[in-house]
């Protein structure tokens, strides 16, 4: 059966679509309002397309193409999501931008790639709502931290001018976010505990010494439940605690580093998972005194904590067996 690249590029209000054949040729194009009523004829279109077997991609853009990505799955298309920066360098050097020419470009990008692409797999809904669960707490815990910092400075202030009144509204914000905060961790443990499947995995990796329930929830979701990594070093190249050799010829011999290309708020809760291992874990412990003492740089060592932590996440979900306390 010959096939259908269709690329979609995605707005708030309307997605632009495009249909390539495998000779390139332009099948179909044009725009729809992204809504659901719109998208069940978008599908029932592609359906009409019956001499081919469609394979839809588009860009992972969040909340925007939630709707898509349910329906595409009730209507058991496959499609891909496709990584914004990774789809926007294999353009290459591109002059003007619109909507329908990102649509024919996501298209063509399907059409050359075909080999690589994977089909998307949504996740459930207990999942999802976790994702924007953890969204909003980290929205509310940043928003926390600004308003400390601007207690800090106006207590300091407050020694050359009157700042009472705008102390004490501050410390009532900064109460009403960490209720907020609390409010939403509750929440994340009851889907938790009401998830067989999340909950088995939750309190295996629970266990293991320096994760707490926030690194353990944010491991579930951003794994999917361990379904989109199974590699542990894949997972700590994605979390950025993973290091790169930096070398080119005989000339070029950089430090071995980590990248900027990763998520960085998984990574810095995975720091403090690994400042608090090195405190309570004897085997860990020893190992950051060992590395000092060789000279190495303490968030070297600290990083290198941190991927030794996700290697006994992905441990402890693999098998049935607990986490054990080891001595140093």
């Amino acid at each position: 059966m010959k096939k259908l690249f269709i690329g979609i590029d995605i707005s708030k209000d309307v997605f632009d679509y495009c249909f390539l054949n495998s000779e390139n040729e332009i099948i179909e194009k044009g725009q729809i309002p992204n809504s659901r009523k719109e998208i069940l004829k978008f599908c029932k279109k592609v359906k009409s397309f019956k001499e081919y077997e469609p394979w839809i991609c588009m860009e992972h853009t969040g909340h925007y193409g939630y709707l898509l990505s349910c329906i595409f799955t009730e209507e058991k298309f496959y499609f891909s999501m496709l990584d914004p920066l990774n789809l926007k360098r294999s353009f290459g050097i591109t002059r003007g931008k619109t909507d329908a020419i990102d649509a024919y470009r996501i298209a063509s990008y399907a059409l050359s790639n075909k080999h690589k692409l994977v089909a998307y797999k949504l996740p459930s809904e207990e999942l999802r709502k976790l994702k924007i669960l953890m969204k909003s707490r980290s929205r509310y815990s940043k928003i926390s931290v600004q308003l400390q910092n601007g207690i800090k400075a106006n207590k300091i202030a407050n020694k050359s001018m009157n700042l009472e009144d705008e102390i004490e509204d501050d410390l009532e914000t900064l109460a009403i976010f960490k209720s907020k905060i609390k409010i939403i961790d509750k929440k994340m443990l009851v889907i938790i505990k009401d998830a067989k499947e999340l909950k088995t995995n939750y309190d295996k990796i629970i266990k293991v010494i320096g994760i707490g329930p926030i690194i353990a929830l944010a491991c579930i979701i951003e794994t999917q439940n361990f379904t989109k990594f199974y590699d542990p070093r894949k997972f700590g190249c994605h979390c950025g605690i993973a290091p790169f050799e930096y070398s080119s010829g005989s000339s070029v011999r950089g430090k071995t580093r980590t990248s900027n290309l990763c998520n960085k708020s998984l990574k810095g809760i995975l720091y403090k998972g690994a400042w608090t291992a090195i405190q309570h874990d004897p085997q860990l412990k020893g190992y950051y005194n060992r590395k000092i003492e060789e000279g190495k740089h303490k968030f070297s060592v600290a990083n290198a904590v941190a991927f030794k932590i996700v290697l006994r996440i992905f441990a402890v979900v693999k098998r049935d067996e607990p986490f054990v306390k080891l001595a140093a």
